[in-house]
């Protein structure tokens, strides 16, 4: 036990503090004469042990922050101003500017090993008896967190690199160099001791929380089980499973990092891992989200989009299985992603810098919810078309505004998560106090919500609405944003995972549709079977195991759009190389007139280079402190 091991830190209490997500920070170590902090004074009292907690708490990813969040700026859901004040590491990675000196977004050696470290340390004291004050009920939760912070900082560590060092435990300072010098783990070790240590903190942690005004934020059963299920869908396909251009990756003896046989098995306990996520967090109460806002003059058309976007913003919903408060979604977020809607509204408070490219609205389906390419009663070839918006559609797209043919005939999820110019987008504070004549988006360049702001300025002509709370209110005074937990893992996140998993392991079956089409329905679109029978050009495509891959890895890609799924998403279905070689393109922000703007104006050509950059590179500095470790194939 290193019990003199010392050091300096600061904790956070990481959104403790009730539903406004805020943070209180305090140094909580009392300093010994020397001025050094030790160990054992931070397990002498309860009081100082618990911060100690919230110091393992404070090592997660910001993934609330848009320069936190990888799956944000990192691929190509979102695109920003080059030049704008915003721009940040992860967008560099987006252009293709990874290196190996220096990497973008180095968290091997950003803090993450830290907080195992910091983990071990309050696992070891706690279950050998420190804190005379605890009691044993509280021993096992907080030893429970604990355990499940540690194994998601692996999983993180996992999804990165692919195969990590294993730190079960901590080396005492004066480790021999043989023992300092740790080398990468085999990927199948890997996974399996994560899913050991979540189970193991599982049997330890609350099936919720009971106390709401200080511990919201704070893991449950429900989020270690959702976890697990995460980490083996991750398992379980392509990029892990059986990835032939991994085969040069070895350990300095040797050893296969990468198991290069395909395992079916995988599948199998990824949608076992899924089913009993589902089972824990439905148990706890969770369920998928429905607006229901009592007061307010709406249609069923806009209370389906707020059932979509508020599943998302509205704080501590019970579709949130894991709400992460450590880095809740505040004005960074929504303020980068948010238009002016009025002449009134300054762009400093509405940045609409977060611009989703034209093919990700192209992603999503028709409003008879399959693709756009397939629907054959609907004819999306020519999406610059122009059209002008009737009566019919007003909930939508202002009535009489022309805009391209794209913006029409679409699922409620489309305008739920997209806005753009005349389209509607509706607020609590709607000048017309209902849903009839709300605020409208003009963003041709010389519009309100133009792109005439010499940084903040959106440059594709689609705003992300869905991730602004709809309780957003601005004036010309200022703009107000609530805070809301990052939704981690959503119930539909489990779902989609339980329906993808089973459907590689059985092929179609009505559970695998049963659980597609609960997401679909709050969505306002008919089952996947209906759908495809009454409106796909290839009515059957959704029962062959290929075909209904096809159709759940889109339904994932729009039920999760702009939640920092995708990339992730795209990397482990191999489909990066793909993807992340098309271009980002979007509508002409220069034009002043119907015609000019409606022009597809390609913005940056990606390139994304495989195998190489379906994992992050390990610093060259590293690997000449540690020459045990291996570099990942291609840098």
């Amino acid at each position: 036990m290193m019990n003199k091991f010392q050091y300096k830190i600061t904790a956070c209490a990481l959104g403790l503090m009730g539903l406004l997500g805020g943070t209180a920070c305090e140094s909580f170590v009392d300093v010994v004469p020397d001025n050094v902090a030790t160990i054992d004074h931070a397990f002498k009292l309860r009081n100082e042990a618990e911060k100690y907690l919230f110091t393992c708490y404070s090592y997660m990813p910001n993934n609330g922050d848009p320069n936190g969040n990888l799956g944000f700026l990192a691929g190509d859901e979102m695109w920003i101003p080059y030049q704008t004040s915003l721009l940040s590491n992860p967008f560099e990675i987006a252009r293709g500017n990874q290196r190996v000196s220096n990497p973008y977004v180095d968290v091997w050696n950003g803090g993450i090993f830290v907080g195992i470290r910091h983990c071990n340390i309050f696992i070891e004291n706690l279950e050998q008896g420190a804190v005379p004050d605890l009691g044993e009920i509280e021993r096992r939760r907080w030893i429970g967190e604990a355990e499940f912070l540690k194994a998601y900082f692996h999983f993180y560590l996992l999804r990165m690199y692919g195969p990590i060092p294993i730190v079960d435990e901590n080396l005492p300072i004066d480790a021999p160099e043989e023992l300092v010098n740790v080398e990468r783990q085999p990927v199948d070790e890997v996974v399996s001791y994560i899913s050991d240590l979540l189970d193991q903190s599982a049997e330890k942690l609350p099936m919720s929380i009971s106390d709401r005004i200080t511990e919201l934020g704070r893991v449950t059963r429900p989020v270690a089980k959702g976890l697990k299920a995460k980490l083996l869908l991750m398992a379980a396909s392509p990029l892990f499973n059986g990835n032939p251009d991994m085969a040069s990756l070895k350990s300095p003896g040797g050893e296969q990092l990468f198991n290069l046989d395909y395992d079916e098995n995988k599948w199998r306990l990824a949608a076992d891992a899924a089913e009993e996520a589902i089972a824990v967090a439905e148990e706890a109460g969770h369920k998928l989200y429905e607006f229901n806002e009592v007061g307010v003059e709406i249609t069923d058309t806009t209370r389906t989009e707020l059932s979509i976007r508020q599943a998302v913003c509205e704080r501590w919903n019970l579709e949130h299985v894991w709400g992460n408060s450590n880095s809740p979604a505040g004005w960074d977020l929504q303020a980068n992603a948010m238009a002016p809607l009025s002449t009134q509204h300054n762009h400093n408070n509405a940045r609409k810098i977060f611009s989703a490219p034209l093919k990700i609205a192209r992603q999503f389906y028709s409003e008879n919810g399959v693709p756009i390419n397939e629907d054959r009663t609907l004819d999306f070839s020519d999406i610059d078309e122009l059209r002008i918006a009737t009566s019919e559609e007003r909930f939508y797209i202002e009535e009489g505004f022309e805009t391209a043919r794209i913006n029409f005939d679409r699922e409620p999820r489309f305008y739920a998560s997209l806005s753009f110019d005349g389209g509607k987008w509706y607020k609590y504070d709607s000048p017309s106090n209902s849903d009839e004549d709300t605020y409208v988006v003009r963003s041709k360049f010389v519009d309100y919500a133009g792109s005439n702001h010499a940084f903040h300025k959106n440059v594709t002509g689609y705003f992300i609405k869905k991730l602004v709370d709809w309780n957003q209110a601005m004036s010309s005074s200022g703009a107000n944003y609530r805070t809301y937990d990052w939704p981690e893992i959503r119930l539909a996140d489990l779902y989609l995972m339980y329906a993808e998993a089973l459907n590689e392991v059985e092929g179609p079956n009505a559970t695998v549709f049963e659980y597609l089409d609960k997401i679909r329905e709050r969505a306002g679109l008919a089952g996947v079977q209906e759908a495809w029978q009454n409106y796909s050009t290839q009515p059957d495509k959704y029962s062959t195991k290929n075909g209904l891959r096809e159709i759940i890895h889109q339904e994932r890609l729009i039920e999760l759009a702009f939640e920092g799924h995708r990339l992730w998403d795209l990397k482990r279905w191999k489909k990066a190389n793909e993807m992340l070689n098309q271009p980002i393109q979007g509508w002409n922000m220069q034009g002043e007139t119907t015609n000019s703007y409606y022009q597809v104006n390609t913005i940056y050509s990606q390139k994304f280079v495989s195998p190489r950059d379906y994992f992050w590179p390990i610093n060259e500095g590293t690997l000449i402190q540690n020459p045990n470790l291996v570099q990942n194939v291609g840098w």
